[in-house]
């Protein structure tokens, strides 16, 4: 038993699932207080809580007598998959900069870069211009050399300037934020189709035609992300092919990392940048790289998001970064910087967001109990190298033999 949990990969699963089940605990123990002070919730309604944050994603909503009822619930099982999407994605590019020496905290600007570019793209293009297909491989391909370009900045900074990356990063994304606004601000992209809505972008899957010398936008002529038959196993959800694109990244991130020549220069320059430039590995390319990569991946996180054809963007970003690429910092310290690991993490941080929308719809709770449960996991992954030491068990350190001393023998001089 001490010979596999001496094994990284065994402490790095096991650190996790530590981290997982203390943060569901902590929650379901502060839902517990706020149920048993409250006379509305109650003793009831706080077991209620527990299993919707235990148990949301196979939620049925109520019975006719009132009870919670659980069950295969394709719908939210749909929504989850689509929501976590930006997560892996966001995840992997926090992760991939993790392993090659570097901290990505401004995968929200790329994510906002890659948003900025994927739609102009897709909404810019008149419809019956190109075939549909090639107009949305053409913003997914935008989106990304957005969100690599947005993210070489910090990388060049750090290569020649040698400025932290990490406020390199904090200062591209509100640069991102304050951009992306006006750009949308003066753009004609604004939904003026739907009275109801004010301050919104059109979605993708508004076509731009022109219509007796006018141009206008007209919904069902654009683009949207294919379904490939995942609207049939799970009906009613948002649930697309972005998905499988995003286990394909993943894998994908994972071969170039462990398996390819170019994946060990960038973490060798990671590991020592003046080691690896003393054994002929260009270092500032290599951090350069690593950093656009990164933010690559953060811009695909926003594309895959917005092509998907039923999400729409508030453009008025510039007082909120998105959401997306602080959660894919949890996402990767929870995965341990795993890029297979990241799928995983990705569908759990996922399930939990949405635990806490059923958590307050079918309860008196609100949603924001799920912030402090994951909290708490991220700030017990932040310890996982304490974890995964205490599950390998105290290594013995060897006391030095005694220097035995040599005996003089009778009858012989000893050298001076």
């Amino acid at each position: 038993m001490r010979d596999f949990l001496k094994k990284n990969g065994t402490r790095s699963v096991l650190a996790t699932i530590i981290s997982i089940l203390v943060g569901l605990v902590a929650g379901s123990i502060l839902i517990l207080i706020v149920g048993l002070t409250s006379s509305e919730i109650g003793i009831s309604g706080a077991w209620e809580g527990i299993r919707l944050i235990i148990g949301g994603t196979f939620s049925t909503g109520r019975a006719a007598s009132g009870a919670l009822s659980f069950g295969f619930n394709p719908q939210i099982i749909g929504n989850m998959l689509f929501r976590a999407v930006p997560l892996i994605l966001c995840g992997l590019s926090v992760a991939l900069a993790y392993k090659t020496g570097l901290f990505n905290i401004g995968a929200s600007g790329q994510y906002l870069a890659g948003t900025c570019a994927t739609l102009f793209v897709a909404l810019s293009i008149p419809a019956g211009a190109m075939p549909q297909f090639l107009i949305w491989i053409l913003a997914f391909l935008a989106g990304v050399l957005a969100g690599a370009l947005w993210g070489a900045i910090p990388g060049l900074l750090k290569a020649f300037l040698n400025i932290n990356e990490v406020l390199a990063c904090i200062m591209t994304n509100w640069i991102a934020a304050n951009l992306v606004t006006w750009m949308f601000d003066i753009s004609n992209l604004k939904n003026m189709v739907e009275g109801t809505k004010t301050g919104y972008i059109y979605k993708t899957t508004y076509g731009l035609v022109n219509v007796d010398g006018a141009w206008t936008y007209q919904d069902g002529l654009g683009v949207a992300t294919p379904k490939m038959g995942l609207n049939k196993l799970f009906p009613g959800s948002q649930a697309n092919a972005g998905i499988l694109i995003a286990i394909v990244i993943a894998v994908a991130v994972y071969i170039i990392l462990t398996k390819t020549t170019f994946g060990y220069e960038l973490k060798a320059c990671g590991a020592n940048r003046h080691a690896a430039r003393y054994a002929g590995i260009r270092d500032k390319r290599s951090i350069v790289l690593s950093m656009a990569i990164a933010g690559a991946l953060a811009g695909a996180a926003a594309s895959l998001y917005y092509l998907s054809g039923n999400t729409e963007l508030y453009w008025s970003v510039y007082q909120k970064l998105p959401a997306e690429g602080f959660n894919g910092i949890a996402v990767a310290m929870l995965a341990s910087c795993n890029p297979i690991a990241c799928i995983f993490t990705g569908l759990f941080m996922s399930a939990i967001n949405l635990h806490g929308l059923q958590l307050a719809n079918l309860t008196a709770y609100n949603e924001y109990i799920t912030d402090v449960i994951i909290a708490v996991i991220v700030y017990l992954s932040a310890f996982s190298l304490l974890i995964k030491t205490w599950l390998g068990g105290r290594k013995k350190i060897a006391k030095p033999k005694p220097v035995q001393e040599k005996k003089a023998i009778p009858g012989k001089e000893v050298a001076e």
